[in-house]
């Protein structure tokens, strides 16, 4: 179904449904023998939100045609969310060995950074995501007895909605230095939310305050879109029925870096090929609609 304005969603449909591939992935990379992550509730939650196609995955289940195609979009997406996954783990605990000790992970999914990071004494980490998303992990990591190695807030409200008021009645100190993720998540907002999201972080950033995010460049939507729909596509035969083109927003969108270096932020960007390098990955030749990805960092003034 395609996006709306007042669309919403469970870990098991639409945009929903990514953060449980994301949490698959996870769960992939961390049981390589070479893994540059590690993320061990990841595949338990994988099994309780109970998508067919995703727990099988992550049984080992799953068979893979004999089709590059479709084992070459496993091998992307498991080596990108690898990636992804240290590049936001390494900026938390860069933030946090910096002497910041609030953190926000916007559009948090099924994110176990509050569990399985090493965090600071004294650091309270925010997660911001829609309400029926946070009370299913809150009660799965519940009921894996698993425990937040920092102070844990849920902020349970959509980012279309006032979340910066929301978070700040959680407890939130905007006059304090904060860490700001955007973690996968620019793609599933319309241009123009792009632009407010990164304006409301701006005035709730203090100096000091620190954000990491992504920028695709170009009408990412069109070229993401169109490689979703023909890499998911081979794994029909195995009951994946998710289409992953529907759910991103296209047109042109404004350049992040020019956009917070603009509203006072220091960034720092590194092609994504090079982020592979760093961790030792080798860019996949399949991922061609993320050739102009940057990740980036920022520092504000």
């Amino acid at each position: 179904m395609a996006r709306s304005e007042t669309d919403s969603w469970d870990l098991a449909s639409s945009v929903g449904a990514t953060a449980t591939m994301v949490a698959a992935a996870r769960a992939l990379a961390t049981a390589e023998p070479d893994a540059i992550i590690d993320d061990p509730y990841a595949a338990d939650l994988v099994r309780a939100v109970g998508v067919d196609f995703f727990t099988r995955l992550v049984n080992g289940d799953i068979e893979i045609p004999d089709d590059e195609a479709a084992a070459g979009g496993i091998r992307l997406i498991t080596d990108t969310m690898a990636v992804r996954t240290r590049f936001f783990d390494d900026f938390f605990i860069a933030a946090g060995d910096a002497g910041v000790r609030q953190a926000v992970i916007l559009a948090s999914g099924l994110d176990t950074r509050p569990y399985r990071l090493h965090w600071p004494a004294g650091t309270v980490v925010y997660e911001i995501d829609q309400p029926d998303v946070l009370a299913f992990k809150t009660q799965s990591m519940d009921a894996l007895g698993a425990r937040p190695s920092a102070q844990r807030r849920t902020v349970a409200i959509d980012l279309r909605e006032d979340w910066p008021s929301a978070l700040t009645a959680a407890g939130f100190d905007p006059a304090a230095p904060s860490a700001w993720s955007a973690e996968g998540l620019l793609m599933y907002l319309p241009p123009d939310a792009q632009d407010r999201l990164f304006d409301e972080i701006t005035a709730l950033s203090v100096s000091g305050g620190r954000l990491a995010t992504e920028y695709h460049g170009g009408d990412f939507g069109q070229s993401l879109g169109e490689r979703a729909k023909e890499m998911v596509g081979q794994w029909g035969a195995q009951g994946f029925d998710i289409d992953l083109s529907e759910l991103f927003y296209k047109g042109e969108r404004n350049d992040v870096v020019d956009y917070l270096s603009a509203r006072g932020w220091q960034v720092h960007s590194r092609s994504r090929r090079d982020v592979f390098a760093d961790y030792g990955r080798q860019f996949p030749e399949l991922a061609n609609p993320l050739q102009h990805s940057v990740s980036i960092t920022a520092i504000r003034d």
